[in-house]
């Protein structure tokens, strides 16, 4: 930050490293969304995307508006691309790098950065950047003329709302303490000076305006409010004035608060002058006159005051001559002058995206991922009903078959020869034959353990990369103890652990679904052999009975044919039914949007379930309906059935025939549902290979976006063991560093911290000085006065005490610290920056002793070792 045209003070913009968008974004889009033209397009703007944070953050910007449209831009397509990628890390891990704005760091250390894979951290420096680039904008108009007034109060207004919000939000954006120039403390500050300069604008554009008097005090006593308040935050602060960008702007506030005071009074001693109150008049032009002395004597390299001095001192004796030769009006004390009123015309901006001037989304067909989980959940969810439904009818199917199989149902109505093959059987047998037979079930089987292994590799290597990483992780978090101090992997890889240990439900199910198909299988293989074999062979195979062609024409059979074929068309329809139920579809993706827009969050479970039940609860009375069809039906059969099997003549072989042929019936009926929880086996193995595959590249994202992040700590940590020192600073003993004897004579002046300006020396050397004791230098001790380990601090210089009006720290002239000198101690100890010594107008010289107070120097004993001794520089 710099103090512009010495008056007004703009912030520094913070650098980033550069980061690739295109390749993690583009994977997300080529796994999540399907091929076509949505994904073509959200391809091109992840393109456009990479290209608006290059212009925006890779290259210097003008001081211009145009530059400031580019961040602005670039923040508001972040606010609309946030809600719709899983920007974390554990899922969408993108780590942005930024530098310090202030912090400059050391000669070996370089600039202070942090790296976070975090969305909310990148959003947050590219709107100080935001901020900071208006401040310089600001700075930069003409304040001449009212256009350059107006565009600096709002841009003033804008940074100081930008960094406001930064306040507001950073701590719960990056959930880890940010860097000093982000800080909450760091910005509020900005945050009060910006608003105070924009107050200050409005001030200047009142007195060029040629507003009334009183209005413009008001403006300008506000304008001192703010100015005090950012100060007050800006050196109470514990953090802030080791900067030395703070110790420079500390000054320039200090100097706008009197400024703005003195104005305050000056237009207010107007207003006393027009009611005649000219003892109040020449108060307020005084108290103005030593304010703006207060700013000449000690900041007069930040801000000049000349023009404003001139103006207040030919105002005030302008006054005085006619008071005194006129008036003889009593002037009264500052503290009893009425209080100026205070009028604020300046307010934060409030920051709500978007900012930039014509915005257009760039994924603005995508929709949120709060939509895109909703609608994964209402999948599941809709999955699960059409599953129920068809599952229901499969089941009563199923049983159906089960039950006619059991009556030997309809070959026994077609058998009534007892010698040939039954019609059903035969189309059972070709509808087997053209499935492909026992050869087609058993390449299924053996197909099946070769794709279980294959989704097991995939799994198990992906869980292994975690725990390889995990490990490294745990080793160094070890090693480095609080140094470490990133997530620890074990919590960032629960989700993706519970994930992963899902799949491994998954398929320790799927492995005990295959062992029951292959057990129905190995029970049913050789009447499933026999129904593949020619039809001589099928027809040998099966025992032959005794006829019963008297049963031909009977009522009973004619009576279970009927309601045969009555069952037949309950189980067409239900084919018709499970096609109706799974070509249901509904646009839920418009409803949860809309919902979104509507409340800012969404219900799926209530919109969803409301959806499900209106589209589903029709289909779901015609399945109960079937299913009450079917039950009433087979009640009737089996009635049938035994009235049936009464009229026929029982024998051994009779029975023996019926037997095999119901076990041919039921070995058709298991190997159609057989084949399909092979061929769903199959399709189910492979779907979650896809699903794996996914799963692995997860994985494998997290795990490379972790090694990149822990060999950037490491190498961090590495710099900052580096500058540490090797070993703790010691004392040296008095025998190794004592001066060496001088001759009898006078002692030298001591030296301080500050060194005044080298001048001219005189041409006679003045008579030696003396100390008291009081005031003696630490390295002159008096006689039979023990060396001190460390000598106190001396008090700093007094001050020319001005208007009330609180000192601050690091201001040059004015620093506080101990004069004790030691060269052996830590690199650059109390961190306080070189400041060449400047003394101020009216304070106190160097004191000077009575020179009969003199004492001769005499060569220090050797002291007692334990007592350090530091030698004088």
């Amino acid at each position: 930050m710099r103090a512009e045209m010495a008056t007004f003070i703009s912030v520094p913009l913070k650098k980033s490293s550069e980061v690739d968008l295109v390749k993690p974004l583009s994977k997300f889009v080529t796994a999540t969304y399907p091929a076509g033209e949505d994904q073509v397009e959200y391809l091109r703007s992840v393109e456009e995307l990479n290209k608006l944070r290059k212009s925006a953050l890779g290259r210097p910007l003008d001081k211009h508006e145009s530059s400031l449209e580019i961040l602005l831009r670039y923040y508001d397509q972040l606010c609309a691309v946030e809600p719709k990628f899983p920007f974390s890390e554990n899922q969408l891990c993108l780590t942005f790098t930024w530098k310090d704005a202030f912090d400059k760091g050391s000669l070996f250390g370089g600039s202070v950065k942090l790296a976070l894979a975090s969305l909310g951290y990148e959003k947050t420096c590219v709107l100080f950047n935001g901020a900071a680039l208006a401040s310089q904008i600001a700075s930069e108009q003409n304040l001449d003329s009212d256009e350059g007034l107006k565009a600096a109060a709002k841009y003033y207004q804008l940074a100081s709302g930008a960094f406001g919000h930064i306040k507001d939000t950073v701590l719960s954006a990056l959930n880890r303490e940010p860097t000093m120039d982000i800080s909450p403390e760091t910005v509020g500050t900005l945050s009060l000076i910006m608003l105070a300069q924009a107050q200050e604008v409005f001030f200047l554009k009142a007195t060029s305006d040629k507003m009334k008097d009183a209005i413009i005090a008001k403006l300008a006593n506000q304008a001192a409010d703010f100015y005090g308040d950012a100060f007050k935050q800006c050196q109470y602060k514990e953090n802030l004035p080791k900067y030395f960008y703070f110790q420079e702007v500390l000054p320039v506030l200090a100097a706008k608060h009197c400024i703005m005071q003195a104005n305050a009074e000056l237009h207010q001693s107007i207003l006393a002058k027009q009611k005649k109150r000219f003892g109040e008049e020449i108060a307020r032009l005084q108290h103005a006159a030593e304010l703006v002395k207060t700013v000449a004597s000690r900041y007069d390299e930040y801000v000049s005051v000349k023009d404003l001095s001139d103006k207040i001192n030919r105002a005030l004796t302008a006054a005085k001559k006619d008071n005194d030769f006129i008036y003889h009006d009593r002037v009264p004390e500052v503290k009893d002058l009425e209080h100026i009123g205070k009028a604020a015309l300046v307010k934060s901006t409030a920051i709500a995206p978007p900012l930039s001037q014509k915005f257009t989304d760039l994924f603005e067909k995508m929709v949120p991922m709060a939509v895109q989980q909703s609608m994964s959940i209402y999948s599941q969810r809709k999955a699960e009903t059409v599953n129920r439904l068809v599952g229901t009818m499969r089941e009563a199917t199923n049983l159906c078959n089960g039950v006619l199989a059991s009556l030997n149902l309809p070959a026994a109505l077609e058998d009534l020869s007892g010698d040939s093959v039954p019609q059903s059987i035969l189309e059972k047998a070709r509808a087997i034959v053209q499935q492909g037979g026992l050869q087609s079930i058993e390449q299924l089987i053996r197909d099946l353990p070769e794709l279980l292994t294959r989704n097991r590799e995939i799994l198990d290597e992906s869980l292994k990369m975690l725990d390889n990483e995990e490990t490294t992780d745990s080793e160094l978090r070890t090693k480095f103890n609080q140094r470490w101090n990133r997530t620890p992997s074990g919590d960032l890889y629960k989700p993706l652990r519970a994930e992963g240990g899902n799949f491994r439900s998954v398929l320790d199910k799927a492995v005990q679904a295959d062992q029951v198909v292959r057990e129905r299988y190995n029970t049913h293989c050789e009447m499933i052999a026999l129904l593949c074999k020619p039809e001589a062979e099928l027809t040998a195979a099966i025992p032959s009975a005794n006829p019963a062609k008297t049963l031909q024409g009977s009522e009973v059979v004619n009576v279970l044919r009927s309601q045969l074929a009555q069952l037949d068309e309950v189980k067409k329809e239900r084919e018709g039914l499970e096609a109706e139920i799974k070509a249901v579809t509904f646009d839920m993706t418009s409803c949860f949007l809309s919902a979104l827009a509507q409340d800012g969050a969404l219900n799926e479970e209530q919109l969803s379930l409301s959806q499900l039940d209106q589209s589903y609860g029709a289909y779901n009375q015609r399945v109960q309906a079937s299913l009450r069809s079917q039950e009433e039906l087979l009640g009737r059969v089996q009635t049938s059935h035994q009235e049936f099997s009464s009229l026929k003549q029982s024998n051994s072989e009779a029975n023996d025939r019926e037997e095999v042929l119901k076990k041919l019936a039921s070995a058709h009926d298991s190997y159609v549902e057989i084949s399909n929880n092979l061929r769903e086996g199959t399709k189910f193995y492979n779907d979650l290979t896809e699903i794996l595959l996914k799963f692995q590249n997860k994985c494998s994202d997290i795990v490379f976006a972790r090694k990149t992040e822990r060999d950037e700590l490491l190498k961090e940590l590495q710099q900052n063991i580096a500058k540490e020192p090797s070993a703790p600073s010691f004392n040296v003993p008095a025998y190794q560093s004592a001066p060496a004897p001088a001759p009898a004579g006078p002692t030298a002046a001591p030296r301080t911290v500050f060194q005044p300006e080298v001048k001219p020396q005189p041409p006679a050397r003045p008579p030696p000085p003396s100390f008291t004791p009081q005031a003696a230098a630490p390295g002159n001790p008096p006689p039979n006065v023990p060396v001190p380990g460390n000598p106190p601090p001396m008090a700093p210089p007094s001050q020319a005490q001005g208007p009330p009006y609180p000192t601050y720290q690091g201001y040059p002239g004015y620093y506080q610290m101990g004069m004790g000198y030691n060269p052996f101690a830590g690199y650059n100890q109390y961190n306080i920056p070189y400041m060449p010594y400047q003394a101020a107008p009216g304070q106190a010289g160097y004191p000077v002793p009575p020179p009969n107070q003199q004492q001769p120097y005499t060569y220090p004993q050797q002291p007692p070792q334990q007592q350090p001794y530091y030698p004088q520089q």
